[in-house]
């Protein structure tokens, strides 16, 4: 046995080998390129803690994020085509549908979930944009109209976390349809005196933005989210002029008048609770969303942590 060769050169090239290191140990903020270990960036509900820049939620941790305990039941989908229209471009249709549930464990762009708010029955969807960027598609079309009609039965408010590209390219005119179906069946939540509460959350774009992301009895934004329909480079090469600082962003939309509200992830739930309990007539006005402070403060401050939109003078 050659002990050098056998026993010194592994110790040494143990020392100089370089570990294994996962890939999301680290998550590097895009606004400033600070470095959070991942723990630390999801006990603080994945805001970034130096810059509060939010980073992108899967489905499944929001539902966890807004109801009590993290508990909710998952509301099944009914079954749609997976490729209607055989789409191939550089891969086939279906081959990036099994990536797509392979990378996030979803059906589809839309998880429905069903559970407690503050001790009151809610029905939630929300769109992940690991999912093929949270495109509109058949299934998750589907998903929005199954959640509107739980919500009907129930007689339990929607709550809806947007974050799409718009519709999906490889369904085609089936895609497209998505829209007014979608639109139908919030008119139908609508007609039964339900509230309907939209979080726009980066990005909401393109169908989306011009279908059921729009019609929320409130509409509530997280900081920084980019909200419109066409992207601003594509705005900025059709009109060939600069776009103002800060355009189609959450806070430029709640000043002119396209969001109701800017809310910090942090004070996204309880919001979320007190607007449903208002527009259910539970509990006293002073305790919902943040208006002691607009009501108690003669000044008509807003707390720091959520703006909301002046009220027009008629």
């Amino acid at each position: 046995m050659n002990w050098i060769t056998n026993v010194v050169r592994p110790k040494i090239q143990g020392i100089w080998r370089k570990r294994e290191v996962p890939d999301n140990l680290w998550v590097k903020c895009p606004e400033t390129g600070q470095m959070v270990f991942h723990r630390d960036l999801e006990a603080n509900q994945w805001v970034v803690p130096g810059s509060g820049f939010h980073m992108k939620v899967s489905a499944p941790n929001r539902l966890k994020l807004l109801f009590d305990d993290g508990k909710y039941d998952k509301i099944d989908v009914a079954d749609v085509p997976l490729d209607p229209l055989k789409f191939r471009d550089e891969r086939r249709y279906t081959d990036r549908l099994k990536d797509a549930k392979a990378k996030t464990e979803l059906d589809d762009a839309v998880l429905v979930g069903t559970g407690k708010l503050d001790e009151l029955d809610v029905v939630a969807a929300v769109q992940d944009f690991a999912f093929m960027g949270g495109t509109l598609g058949m299934a998750a079309g589907e998903a929005i109209i199954t959640a509107a009609e739980t919500a009907v039965e129930r007689k339990n408010p929607l709550i809806i976390y947007t974050a799409a590209g718009g519709a999906r390219m490889q369904e085609g005119i089936l895609a497209l349809m998505q829209m007014p179906r979608t639109t139908v069946a919030i008119q139908r939540l609508c007609d039964a005196n339900l509230p309907y509460l939209v979080v726009l959350t980066h990005p909401t774009t393109g169908g989306v933005t011009a279908s059921y992301a729009m019609l929320g009895d409130v509409q509530i934004a997280e900081p920084g989210a980019l909200i419109g329909f066409a992207g601003p480079r594509v705005i900025e090469q059709t009109i060939r002029e600069k776009l103002p600082e800060g355009f189609q962003r959450a806070e430029y939309l709640l000043e002119h008048g396209m969001v109701d509200m800017v809310v910090h992830r942090h004070d996204l739930r309880a919001t979320l609770s007190r607007l449903c309990r208002l527009l259910l007539g539970h509990g006293p006005i002073s305790d919902m969303a943040g208006l002691p402070a607009l009501i108690e403060d003669g000044e008509g401050k807003n707390p720091p942590e959520t703006q909301i939109a002046p009220a027009e003078n008629t």
